[in-house]
């Protein structure tokens, strides 16, 4: 590629999009690699080959129709990573159902607002993990599926009238709950017939996954998702990765979001590869004895996963040795941590990813060939079969090197966010152009470089800030683990940068103070970069996924509510 001048990039491949359903891909693949190994779910002690796999989906997917769902329905799962969110995944596809991931950090107000706009007519959850029990919680919103035979008898909740069906993992059924399993069991032959009719009229094209976005501000969007946006994403992210069926990655990272759902359950799919689930959520412990144990060679999870698995005291106890690549993704990725990765975990071959759930999710991949310095600096180049445009607040395409707004277009933008067309038509301008709100440089060669959200960047006295540029400054200190950057009022200059650290686990982070801090700062950047707000904090607010909640930080400053 010949050097660039503006910053537009559009990517090309050998290898054509494929245009087919999920569940067309996964009988694919169950053909080409019937005995080998499709997942390991560690935590509940499974293991099934990619025949074993297909088959159990089908059962699903029939047993699903049988209760009268129909192709279009929605139907939500919330629940930690498990087995049956990946039987879930594959049979609503199969199926023609709409799958819509819940968060499983969602409480009451979140999931009443999950389950009315996206309309579910079915609801599957686990029953409780940790502290939280989502069957008292649903109950609490629909206190109709306590006692009655709701499936049987017609009784709908007065407020969610659409729910009719509740599916709780695990055997038995449940006042007016049903059982997974018994789901599944319930695959008679009149529903396998009615599967098979259904299978030549979907299409790769039709909506087939609500996800929705972080709400790390205002009120979370149902970004609506095809067969075609995210099979194709994943078949991508595991090309770059060089994923054959000999491959096996480790997923410590949440299914019900784009992360696990595509950048690895799909990636995996596609090439035939091995799915490794170490825990229902993230225990770095658990991530590294699964790697150790199962071999795997590829290891997916948000910087903050890796800071945690490589501070554990007896780190260097695991056998990591058949680790070679994987992806770092999901929040912005420390330079100094994408060191420690390569060097400790022996991922020399890791990617770093950049995308957003709305773009199914991946635009921009490191490819595994790269210098050492592209890798940590840059989010690589433009994935296949995507363009990418940086531009100024006129929607004018900026030249190489000039910060502005990231807009992506292609195959992997959404078709629009579920039932919203208000905020579908803010997002996505008339030719096709999907408004990121991050900020980007695109250098000569096309690599991008993601200096932070719109939103996010700090004013000082004219001055533009951009926090990412400050937090990896910052973590170049080897007292600290963590750092997040962002602007809070001040008098004089309009904006102030605050910084919210978090000390290492050892005698340099017990020993670091403000005063250490700016003197670390002093002559290495630039005065107006140089932090006038500094908080020493245990843990950094953040969503499920590993993004920062900058707005939570920022209010807390505003209302005085840290010492």
């Amino acid at each position: 590629m010949s050097d660039l001048t503006m910053s537009y990039v559009c990517g090309t491949s050998d290898v054509p999009l494929c245009y087919e359903t999920i569940g067309t891909a996964l009988a694919n693949t169950a053909a080409a690699f019937p005995d080998g190994e499709a997942l390991v779910v560690v935590h509940q002690n499974i293991r099934w080959n990619w025949a074993e796999f297909d088959a159990r989906v089908t059962d699903l997917a029939a047993g699903l129709l049988a209760l009268g769902l129909n192709p279009g329905d929605r139907i939500g799962i919330w629940s930690p990573n498990r087995v049956e969110w990946v039987l879930t995944q594959f049979a609503t596809a199969r199926a023609g159902l709409i799958l819509v991931n819940i968060n499983p950090a969602y409480r009451t107000y979140e999931l009443d607002h999950a389950l009315k706009l996206s309309g579910c007519r079915a609801l599957i959850l686990a029953p409780t993990f940790k502290t939280s029990n989502y069957v008292d919680m649903l109950l609490e919103l629909a206190p109709e599926f306590a006692g009655a035979d709701v499936a049987k008898d017609g009784t709908r909740s007065a407020a969610l009238p659409d729910l009719e069906f509740v599916i709780t993992l695990g055997r038995d059924s449940q006042g007016g709950m049903l059982g997974f399993d018994g789901v599944a069991a319930g695959a008679d032959d009149a529903a396998r017939a009615r599967l098979a009719a259904i299978a030549p009229d979907l299409r790769p094209d039709d909506p087939i996954n609500i996800q929705f976005t972080s709400g790390t501000t205002g009120t979370p969007k149902g970004a609506t998702l095809t067969h075609n946006n995210i099979l194709n994403n994943g078949l991508f992210v595991g090309r770059i990765m060089g994923f054959t069926d000999a491959d096996r990655l480790c997923i410590p990272v949440p299914l019900y979001h784009c992360f696990g759902m595509v950048l690895s359950v799909l990636a995996c799919m596609t090439h035939g590869a091995t799915m490794v689930f170490p825990s229902e959520a993230f225990e770095p412990r658990a991530v590294l004895q699964a790697v150790q144990d199962e071999k795997c060679t590829a290891l997916h999870g948000v910087p903050t996963m890796f800071i945690t698995e490589l501070a554990l005291p007896d780190f260097s106890s695991f056998d990591l040795s058949t680790l070679r690549t994987g992806i770092m993704a999901g929040a912005p990725c420390p330079i100094e941590t994408m060191r420690a990765v390569i060097a400790q975990m022996n991922m020399r071959e890791v990617t770093i990813c950049y995308g957003m759930t709305e773009t199914s999710p991946v635009s921009f991949q490191t490819r595994a060939d790269v210098d050492i310095e592209t890798r940590t600096s840059t989010v690589g180049t433009i994935h296949p079969f995507v363009e990418v445009r940086i531009v100024d607040e006129n929607d004018r395409v900026v030249p190489v090197g000039t910060v502005g707004e990231l807009h992506t277009r292609g195959y992997c933008v959404m078709s629009g966010y579920w039932n919203d067309p208000a905020r579908t038509a803010d997002a996505i301008d008339p030719a096709g152009w999907m408004r990121t709100g991050d900020l980007g440089v695109l250098d000569a060669q096309g690599r991008c470089r993601i200096v932070g959200r719109s939103k996010d960047m700090i004013v000082r006295g004219g001055e533009n800030i951009y926090p990412v540029e400050v937090e990896n400054f910052l973590m170049t200190h080897p007292g600290i683990l963590d750092v997040a950057i962002f602007g809070v009022p001040d008098a004089k200059f309009g904006e102030a940068v605050c910084a919210w650290i978090r000390r290492a686990a050892d005698d340099e982070g017990a020993g670091l103070t403000e005063a250490g801090v700016l003197a670390w700062c002093e002559g290495r950047i630039a005065h107006y970069k140089i932090p006038r707000r500094i908080r020493f904090v245990e843990e950094l607010p953040m969503t499920v996924t590993g993004k920062v909640q900058k707005f939570m930080m920022r209010q807390a400053e505003e209302d005085g509510a840290v010492a």
